[in-house]
């Protein structure tokens, strides 16, 4: 098949793609082979591609083509997320935009609406995925509110219902004014605020003297839920507080001083106004003191019927009016400026509301004790080891997860609530009438008189199980996939998700398969943009990937990710990285036009000496690249693999192995040769498949005959080894590379024509005899020669302690040279000196370790010969 002179992804990589699905090279099932699984981390099913997806996924597909090659029963499970806040918002704007109110529908209603949204634009970003290549089994793909993954869901609730670790009750809870919902701790932001400190002014109960306390607070808008002030009991400023009443500004409502050590003294005037309803510190003192709590907060965040002023106005609307009431009425002393943190929720960047609502919660303690053990052990991997700390701090201070969410899009939670008070927990409904019969002896019972629970279930908590419910583990315990593909290999994903998904996940799988889900976990940095800042919609900095794969090509963009894609460290994207990618991809393909090119001479040309060392030299580069790739993937650290075989290709295969074996123009190449190059191509192809599929799988197609269905992704790399024996070759090309590039910059230097042939002496004994066929074709000599003393006027330069001269005999320009030479004299002089200095300091000497030592001794040694040579060459120039 004819190749096209330029490459064009777009010619190759839906083709490519298609011939993988139809020939099932993505598909696992269970067999003989080792397996290597991962499971995606499930985007949001109404979710579109962004840039942190393609790193994350990339990744995944680097490490999966890998594996596959290694010849791993590669297992990598696709999937979405329902997602209930995002999804529910959504729907909730859509409906809007009709002019239908959630509240105007029943759930059955709304959850119809919700599904025909996510079986609109549901699955988009897994279609999108594989634009980039991504080699999941889409057979096996799954949705986090499918049939298995819900009945899975279900019956965790029950059983952990069941084991006494999931209980309801009314505690202080993170409410979200904007979702409607309840939060957990961890979906709470925390950002610094530049806000103010409000001085308000308590009056005493029936002071002759009307003398006032003063409270200091940054929420005056909560006042009417004050059923206390609270000082210290040992702070001496505020003794003549104690005993008193005090009134509630504006609201004339009269409350008690208590006292206690929980008050800081150096805060403020040190009076704390105590509003048990809206602040977790002040829930806790009230429950103390046994105090009133008042709810002055609607569900939205505007004030209730029971704060008795500013009712229906939105909170911060009533901050900024009941400071200029409290003004005007003389209660305030003062404000100051006040910068402090604020909880914003994660979800809808609004500031979220402490606020006591009955919920559901799972006790955690007995999680954290069997999920800390394994990872601080290193039993389960972290990359880069740095996040274990953050790890050990969450599940030290571990809470009790709040479950419960005031949505309607989720998994609806199994509780039933019996007509006479009480409630029953059952995966199904049949199954809570046959518990509410036992429950309340009334056999006469109906499922139409039970009310469930109308909470849906946080997200976090299908999610959780991924890995068990992504292979069944959950409704059929021991089944023969869970067997085979649990504990999954390795799970990449950003370290923002770390208490929220890891660690539960990891909690999940010691509870109900009593091992870890996954072996390692690769740790992504946060994409930005190449200033620094992370990319958002608002900034117009994240560029659309399905556009950049579009200009640059999916391989293009896969390499421009990787790098700049250190474990754990953010990403600064820059397109010119894609533009980099690209060219790589026209480099090789390039690189393999030139090879088809040659013709082979089928025993009619002689093996040159030249290209018989290059094509060995190769092979054991190869061999030693392949070593450092499995090392380095062996470590996570995927970047350093690719640059360590885009090195290989670039300047070792192109710049050295392909100039000196290829043939003079018109001319054939030796049989052997060609054999050699086009087998040291095909290794290439297999370390870079999984970096660049697309260009790799066309050029392996290309390189030899291949039988329908063979692919290079599912082709086996050999297990390489290396010999002690080998090393000398590779030495001794690397020395022969620093003479030949010795030799190039004299001829630079001096502006002599590639086609002068020029003579090499060799000053002493020659090291690298053997390679003397390639440093004269590489750079056009007549001759090498082992000489006493190099020749009069010649230009010398050291590799080692070796001097190599050059003899220029009229063409060169001498005193240009003389005084390049003598300002390179000057230089190596200066540096000498530095050395000779810090070995003649006695504290150096004494304290350095032997190998820092021998390194500055070799840096004398080095820089003196050299020196010796320049004063050598001048002085033979200066007779000539």
């Amino acid at each position: 098949m004819e190749l096209a002179s330029k490459y064009n992804p777009a010619d190759v990589e839906g083709k490519w793609y298609q011939y993988w699905l139809d020939h099932k090279l993505f598909s696992s099932k269970p067999d003989g082979r080792e397996p290597y699984t991962i499971v995606i981390p499930p985007p949001n099913v109404t979710g579109v591609l962004h840039m942190g997806h393609m790193l994350n996924n990339t990744i995944q597909d680097i490490l999966v083509r890998r594996a596959r090659m290694e010849g791993k029963n590669a297992c990598w499970v696709p999937g979405t997320d329902h997602a209930s806040i995002a999804t529910e918002a959504k729907v909730v704007n859509r409906l809007a935009a009709q002019g239908i109110k959630k509240t105007d529908l029943t759930r059955d209603e709304f959850l119809k609406h919700a599904w025909e949204w996510t079986d609109e634009h549901g699955g988009i970003i897994l279609k999108q995925l594989r634009k980039l290549g991504a080699s999941c089994d889409w057979d096996r793909t799954a949705f986090t509110m499918d049939e298995k993954r819900s009945e899975s869901v279900l019956k965790v609730f029950v059983d952990l219902y069941n084991k006494g670790l999931i209980y309801r009750g009314v505690r202080m809870v993170n409410w979200d004014p904007k979702a409607l919902t309840a939060l957990s701790d961890e979906e709470v932001i925390y950002k610094e605020e530049h806000s103010k400190l409000y001085y308000l002014k308590y009056m005493v109960e029936g002071d002759p003297e009307g003398r006032y306390a003063v409270v200091a607070t940054t929420r005056p808008e909560t006042i009417m839920g004050d059923t206390a002030m609270c000082i210290n009991p040992n702070d001496p400023k505020n003794t003549w507080l104690k005993g008193k009443k005090v009134i509630v500004p504006l609201v004339g409502r009269v409350i008690p001083v208590i006292e206690d050590d929980y008050v800081d003294i150096e805060f403020g005037t040190g009076c704390l106004k105590v509003t048990p309803a809206h602040d977790v510190n002040d829930y806790m003192l009230g429950e103390k003191y046994n105090l009133p709590t008042i709810d002055i907060f609607n569900d939205n965040g505007t004030l209730s019927e029971a704060a008795g002023l500013y009712v229906g106005m939105d909170r911060f609307d009533v901050r900024e009016q009941i400071e200029k009431d409290l003004v005007a009425a003389g209660l305030m002393e003062k404000t100051e400026a006040y910068t402090n943190k604020v909880g914003f929720s994660e979800r809808t960047n609004v500031a979220i509301e402490p606020k006591l609502s009955m919920q559901w919660f799972l006790k955690m303690q007995h999680f954290a004790d069997m999920a800390l053990p394994p990872v601080m052990n290193d039993e389960l991997k972290f990359y880069p080891a740095k996040y274990k700390n953050t790890y050990k701090n969450w599940l030290e201070n571990i809470k009790d997860w709040c479950i419960s969410r005031q949505l309607w899009w989720g998994h609806r939670i199994p509780a039933y609530f019996l007509p006479e008070g009480g409630y029953v927990v059952a995966a199904t409904p049949e199954e809570a009438l046959k518990l509410a019969k036992e429950k309340t002896g009334n056999a006469d019972l109906k499922i139409e008189d039970l009310r469930q629970d109308e909470d849906c279930l946080d997200t976090w908590f299908s999610s959780w199980l991924w890995p068990i419910s992504l292979f069944d583990g959950i409704n059929n315990p021991g089944n023969e996939e869970i067997k085979y593909y649990y504990p999954t290999s390795d799970l990449v994903t950003g370290p923002d998700i770390i208490f929220f998904w890891v660690a539960r996940m990891i909690m999940a799988g010691y509870e109900y398969e009593g091992n870890m889900p996954f072996k390692n976990v690769y740790f992504t940095g946060i994409v930005r943009d190449k200033l620094g800042r992370k990319m958002s919609k608002s900034l117009g900095n994240s560029p659309d990937p399905l556009e950049l794969i579009e200009r640059y090509g999916a391989d293009g963009v896969r390499m421009g990710m990787m790098l700049s894609a250190p474990a754990g460290n953010d990403i600064l994207f820059d397109d010119a990285l894609c533009e980099q990618g690209r060219n790589f991809n026209n480099k090789i393909w390039n690189a393999f036009r030139l090879i088809k090119g040659w013709t082979d001479g089928m025993g009619t040309v002689s093996i040159p000496a030249d290209a018989h060392i290059a094509v060995q030299w190769f092979a054991l580069r190869l061999d030693a690249a392949s070593i450092e790739i499995a090392d380095l993937f062996s470590k996570y650290r995927l970047s350093e693999a690719l640059m360590v075989v885009y090195k290989l290709f670039w300047d070792e295969f192109s710049s050295w192995l392909l100039e000196i074996v290829k043939p003079a123009y018109g001319q054939p190449v030796n049989g052997f040769i060609y054999g050699m190059v086009l087998s040291s191509f095909e290794r290439l192809l297999e370390l870079l498949h999984p970096f660049m599929p697309f260009i790799t799988e066309e050029l392996w197609q290309q390189l030899r005959e291949r039988k329908p269905g063979e692919s290079l992704m599912v082709h086996q790399m050999e297990k390489v080894e290396m010999d002690v024996a080998d090393e000398p070759l590779l030495q001794d090309f690397e020395v022969a590379k620093e003479i030949i590039g010795n030799v190039r910059t004299i001829r630079a230097q001096k502006n002599i024509a590639l086609k002068e042939a020029l003579e090499l002496q060799v000053v002493g004994a020659h090291p690298v005899e053997g390679m003397n066929p390639v440093i004269m074709k590489m750079c056009n000599l007549s001759a090498i020669q082992v000489v006493e003393t190099k020749a009069d006027g010649a230009a010398s330069f050291m590799v080692g302690t070796t001097e190599y001269a050059v003899p220029l005999g009229n063409m060169i320009d001498v005193e240009a040279e003389i005084a390049r030479m003598e300002a390179e004299l000057k230089h190596k002089e200066g540096f000498l000196q530095g050395v000779l200095k810090k070995l003649s300091n006695e504290k150096f000497v004494n304290n350095a370790p032997a190998a820092v030592l021998e390194m500055e001794r070799k840096k004398q040694a080095d820089a003196e010969s050299i020196i010796n040579s320049l004063k050598e060459s001048i002085a033979a120039l200066k007779k000539a």
